[in-house]
């Protein structure tokens, strides 16, 4: 038996001498029972209902950071691939202009807003957000070729949104937001607002309207297009 356990053992005789041919009769019976145990070591002693042993909760402590590490490791990556892969834009490069006099003259005079085809073949959109509405409402480009498209507000924060696209930005009064893209599927763009800029802003909508490569007319340097019915 182990230290642990005490055995005691009775024993009862007792005379039968009634008995013929059997003098006694002897048998005896066991009890068995654990002792307590005496840890001395306090640090070893088992901790009451409800109180979790200190190893236990190092354990799941360590477990959570790892996990919490990780997810954070997958969120930058996520940010990383996806911006190096899709060439998605933050607000872009700071250039200033004065919103006040937008259609004096500049680049963002009312006859050089649309679509142009720059010498290289690639083709620059110039629009201006204002309350609530883009100017022009729709311009036409041709499919797989580089378009850049350059905006500025003439009032307050807009937003410029393409679905399906990179572009993605804020255009802010008193700056130039610049975005590049090229569509590879011909088709009808929708354009909203993101940014919240008035009452009106749930109509604030803009296409662009993209033709395959080759349809789009002949333009001179000096020449713009748009699809705004007329």
């Amino acid at each position: 038996m182990p230290e642990t356990w005490r055995t005691r053992r009775v024993r009862r005789r007792r005379d039968r001498s009634s008995l013929a041919g059997s003098p006694f009769i002897s048998f005896c019976s066991y009890h068995v029972a654990q002792l307590a145990e005496t840890e001395t070591n306090p640090l070893r002693r088992p901790l009451p209902d409800g109180i979790v042993p200190e190893d236990e909760v190092t354990r799941t402590e360590e477990r959570w950071i790892a996990i919490v590490l990780g997810m954070l490791g997958v969120m930058m990556a996520v940010i990383v691939v996806t911006g190096v892969t899709n060439a998605l834009h933050p607000p872009s490069n700071v250039e200033t202009i004065d919103p006040t006099t937008l259609h004096l003259g500049g680049e963002f005079a009312e006859s050089n807003l649309g679509a142009a085809v720059e010498p290289d073949g690639s083709v620059t959109v110039r629009l201006i957000a204002q309350q609530y509405n883009f100017v022009p409402e729709c311009v036409r480009v041709p499919a797989d070729t580089p378009i850049k498209f350059r905006l500025t507000s003439a009032d307050v924060i807009h937003g410029l949104l393409l679905v399906g696209t990179n572009v993605n930005t804020m255009v802010v009064p008193g700056y130039v937001a610049e975005v590049r893209t090229s569509f590879k599927v011909p088709g009808d763009y929708r354009m909203p607002c993101h940014e919240f800029c008035g009452v009106g802003h749930q109509g604030m909508w803009a296409h662009v309207n993209v033709v395959p490569k080759g349809r789009l007319p002949h333009l001179s340097t000096t020449e713009r297009t748009s699809c705004v019915q007329q």
